[in-house]
């Protein structure tokens, strides 16, 4: 079988529906898990050359599945592809089609890894800002947040973190919803690592945010 045809023979309909209600964006679904998904995509990995798997995954995003597009996203999840320019590529070239949370957030997984590989990238990343597709805006926040965790971050890190916090405020007085959840999601996360970074952030730019944002930025900072 095609490794499109082994996602297919796992397709269960009557969670297909529901997943289509769930995800409320019109498009083929076969009612696979992420689990399932990521056995097949682990194999792929295993099995394929660098070339294969892009490949692999261009025909699968194509295809429009759901899961096809969460298994394309899967297969260039890796710390190390080298060379990588192809994998940046295909990534940045599936932001504009973003129109879901799940498929959105899977991708943007790939591109953490890309971005850290080559931070060179947050140039073409800090574009996406003025994009009037919201989910390339909210991409830039969610491949951004590995400079959120780090707990002892170097020099170029700090002031990675400090320009993505310049984003962050950037696209505080834009009210879509997924745009101040992801701001506060940032926030937040960053918060773990750097309160005084977070609630620096929130003094200045915290007015701007509605207020349920406002509260989840502020999730763990202590008065």
């Amino acid at each position: 079988m095609t490794p499109l045809e082994e996602l297919q023979s796992l397709a269960d309909p009557a969670k297909a529906e529901g997943m289509e209600a769930y995800h409320k964006v019109a498009r083929p679904y076969l009612g696979l898990s992420v689990p399932q998904i990521e056995e097949l995509t682990d194999r792929w990995r295993a099995e394929l050359t660098l070339d294969d798997r892009l490949a692999l995954a261009d025909s699968l995003w194509q295809t429009n599945i759901h899961e096809a597009r969460i298994a394309a996203a899967k297969l260039l999840t890796q710390a190390r592809i080298r060379p990588d320019d192809e994998a940046w590529r295909l990534i940045v070239s599936w932001v504009p089609q973003f129109d879901a949370w799940a498929i959105a957030d899977h991708v943007s997984i790939a591109g953490q890894k890309r971005l850290v590989a080559e931070p060179s990238r947050l140039d073409t990343v800090e574009t996406w800002l003025a994009s009037p597709h919201m989910w390339t805006r909210r991409a830039a926040l969610v491949m951004t947040l590995p400079w959120t965790k780090q707990n002892f971050p170097k020099p170029q890190d700090l002031a990675i973190r400090a320009r993505v916090l310049g984003w962050c405020a950037t696209l505080a007085p834009d009210r879509d919803w997924f745009i101040q959840k992801a701001i506060a999601w940032w926030v937040r996360d960053l918060s773990k690592h750097d309160p005084a970074a977070a609630r620096g952030f929130l003094d200045a730019y915290g007015a701007d945010l509605k207020s349920f944002a406002r509260k989840e930025a502020a999730q763990y900072l202590t008065d």
